[in-house]
């Protein structure tokens, strides 16, 4: 998915990819090959005329009066089709002259927008280097006393072809005469921060150009008389570029949002977008940088040829990489940021949507804070706030706005909703396919916390292959015998019930022969639960043995074999989260440690730093799709993608904080989570715990197989 969400947003992408598209920037780059001094006039002439560069300066100042989102829409789309010559330099130099307040902003911009080249001049390791060197006719130069818009007659500028075909940059001779007072509310904090929010923009554009064709090569072509993304290693190469491109496009989004609501110049603002950018740096130019890699290995041979398209966008992306990527630098900044208790902040906007129904779940939500505790859960329950998203009477049926109103109304009033764990897989089911008796039978009981449960689906031969299960039901008088083995089952040992899957069709087809029953757990005859002891040393889990056990008709869900179809419900109005930004627990704890008086080396802040970039990422991933579903939209990628980054942010982060223990892990009692016990030994069991992640329902690699064929159309 695009950086596009938004109805008005989705149609200014589609816009200016047709319009990019009719630039054909790629056979532009390609007939200037070796031409230091290519101007690209004719793309540059269609880009002004287009108005792509002054999307974010006010109307008042002669621009299209939107916004640096707006802006970062655009750029995406133009880079996606390489669009050639200058159009990011020119935009970021236009944005900060409209950010700057300066009162001779006016003027420069019209002369900007009017067609005048203006590009910015960087520091590098050589000496400054300007963009669109051969083209520009201002450069916006730092001097001691400040930042200048310079002619560029006035200064000896030498252009060179670059690793980008489809730019030019150059270096500044000897130092230039500079004239005129500095410009007013520019400096490098700006300059820079405006230039990497939107060359992420454009991070995000190849991102996705080379991640659909990486996947559609892999679609049609053929080796070993089968499509090549029908091989599990092509597939998850493919996936992997997804994961990493929706990081990408996360953060550059955020960053252009960030960017956006810092138009009004308030610290806490600035602040806030300072740390978007600092995770855009971070996540945008290393991410398209291997994801343009990864789209040339899918392509094979083809991907190395120089006809193939594939090489120029690798080389934007390592130009843009070359230019603003300096990633340690910037996750040295987000640890600091993060020492000192500095987060992401997101708010959703509803657009007003929220006024209808907010006073009444705020007054509710009020009158339940001031409940007594034990009275607390029944009220929620009753006032179908406990879940909300489910039908009356047991939720409210609440829509997308009102269930994000409910979770802000809460959160506001302190009041907070007890987990029903396993009961919020069994009782959507019971909901939509029991019976009238089931219903009355289990589901408010449940929501009480006066029934638990458990889920009997894995077996030691049925993990991820679910529908290969072999624990059968034999039809008997009044119901059915149930023999076989589960395994991984959490609180089983404490269940008042549990949703089984057993076969009772073994002459069908695997998935059309299994059914679905509620077991009794505490009362049948036949039940042997035993303990499972993890990596952790405890037992979490466990192991159910089912021996004969009868389960009446009543409690078997909907008909005879509709199992896998039930086992797969989901309630139409889908649970929409609180669009919420936040570390893990294990990179708090990171950030913890290397605040800590004794502090950490430099690269265990650069790994502590990355890690706050990729939990802040891991959290936009919700917010976006939180977004999606508030604009009327299907889920996208983001929600498959989260589980996959989610489980690497865990497991890596609790890995992370292991390591910064050093030697103390080795001088540590075992771990076990118990009170009164270290912190090292917590961190300990946290890092075991965390390997179940990326096994508990499905594996990682499972469900690359499942993304690939499910949201990139592969073959299976």
């Amino acid at each position: 998915m695009s950086i596009a969400i938004s109805e008005d947003h989705r149609e200014l992408a589609e816009g200016v990819r047709a319009w990019a598209a009719s630039l054909q920037g790629v056979a532009a780059a390609r007939a200037a090959e070796g031409e230091a001094d290519a101007a690209f006039s004719d793309g540059w002439k269609a880009v002004t005329e287009m108005g792509l560069v002054g999307i974010a300066v006010s109307e008042d100042l002669g621009g299209g009066g939107g916004d640096v989102l707006d802006l970062a829409v655009a750029l995406e789309a133009a880079a996606g089709e390489l669009v050639a010559g200058p159009l990011l330099g020119p935009a970021v130099v236009a944005t900060v002259l409209a950010r700057s307040g300066a009162p001779e902003s006016g003027g420069l911009l019209a002369t900007l927008l009017a067609g005048s080249v203006a590009a910015p001049v960087m520091p590098g390791p050589d000496g400054p280097v300007a963009w669109d060197a051969p083209s520009a006719e201002h450069l916006l130069v730092e001097a001691e006393d400040g930042w200048r818009l310079l002619a560029t007659d006035d200064l000896e500028v030498r252009p060179a072809t670059g690793l980008d075909l489809s730019r030019r940059f150059g270096t500044l001779g000897a130092q230039p005469t500079l004239q005129g007072a500095p410009l007013t509310g520019v400096d490098h904090d700006l300059v820079r921060r405006t230039a990497v929010t939107l060359a992420a923009a454009e991070a995000s554009g190849v991102a996705r150009w080379c991640l659909r064709t990486a996947v559609e090569y892999a679609g049609v072509r053929e080796q070993f008389g089968r499509k090549i993304g029908a091989f599990q290693a092509v597939k998850h190469l493919c996936v992997e570029m997804l994961e990493t491109a929706e990081a990408v496009t996360a953060a550059a989004w955020d960053a252009a949002a960030a960017a956006t609501a810092a138009a009004g110049g308030s610290p806490e603002s600035v602040e806030q977008w300072a740390y978007a950018a600092d995770v855009a740096e971070v996540t945008c130019f290393d991410g398209a940088v291997e994801i343009a890699k990864t789209c040339i290995q899918v392509l094979g041979g083809i991907g190395f040829t120089h006809e193939h398209d594939a090489h120029l966008h690798l080389r934007r992306a390592m130009a843009l990489r070359a230019l603003l990527g300096r990633s340690d630098d910037a996750a040295l900044r987000l640890t600091d940021r993060a020492c000192a208790g500095v987060r992401r902040r997101v708010t959703v906007d509803l657009g007003g949507r929220d006024a209808a129904v907010r006073p009444d779940v705020r007054a509710e939500a009020e009158r339940l804070a001031d409940l007594p505790a034990q009275d607390l859960r029944a009220a929620l329950v009753d006032t179908g706030l406990l879940m909300p998203h489910w039908p009356a009477p047991y939720g409210r049926g609440a829509d997308a706005v009102e269930q994000v109103v409910i979770d802000e109304e809460l959160a506001r009033a302190g009041v907070e909703r007890p987990d029903i764990v396993i009961a919020g897989w069994a009782l959507p089911t019971i909901i939509a396919h029991g019976t009238p008796e089931q219903q009355e039978r289990f589901v408010r009981p449940s929501l009480l916390g006066e029934l638990v449960w458990c889920q009997l689906f894995s077996e030691p031969g049925a993990g991820s292959d679910l529908a290969s299960l072999r624990t059968r039901a034999v039809k008997v008088d009044g119901g059915w015998r149930l023999s076989g083995q589960k395994v991984w089952n959490s609180v089983a040992e404490r269940a008042d019930w549990g949703i089984c899957l057993a076969r009772t069709d073994p002459d069908v087809p695997q998935h059309k022969g299994i059914t679905y029953f509620l077991v009794d757990m505490k009362h049948s005859e036949g039940i042997d639960v035993r303990p499972l002891r993890e990596i952790t040393g405890e037992a979490l889990f466990n192991e159910v043995f089912l021996d004969d056990v009868f389960v009446p008709d009543d409690c078997v869900v909907a008909e005879p074999g509709d199992g896998w179809r039930l086992a797969r419900t989901t309630l139409a109005n889908e649970r929409v989260a609180m669009a919420a930004t936040r570390l893990s627990t294990s990179t708090e704890r990171a950030v913890e440690l290397v605040g800590a008086p004794d502090g950490a080396s430099v690269p265990d802040r650069v790994a502590v730093g990355r890690s706050v970039a990729l939990s802040t990422v891991c959290s936009l991933l919700g917010v976006r799709s939180t977004l999606r579903s508030l604009s009327g939209q299907g889920p996208g990628a983001e929600s498959s993608v989260a589980k996959l980054l989610g489980v690497r942010n865990r497991q890596d982060g609790s890995e992370l904080v292991v390591r910064l223990q050093q030697e103390r892990l080795v001088l540590t009692e075992p771990a076990h989570r118990v009170p009164g016990q270290s912190a090292v030994a917590a961190d300990v069991w946290e890092m075991l715990n965390t390997r179940c992640l990326s096994i508990a329902g499905g594996t990682t690699q499972i469900l690359r197989n499942v993304a690939g064929e499910r949201i990139l159309g592969l073959p299976r």
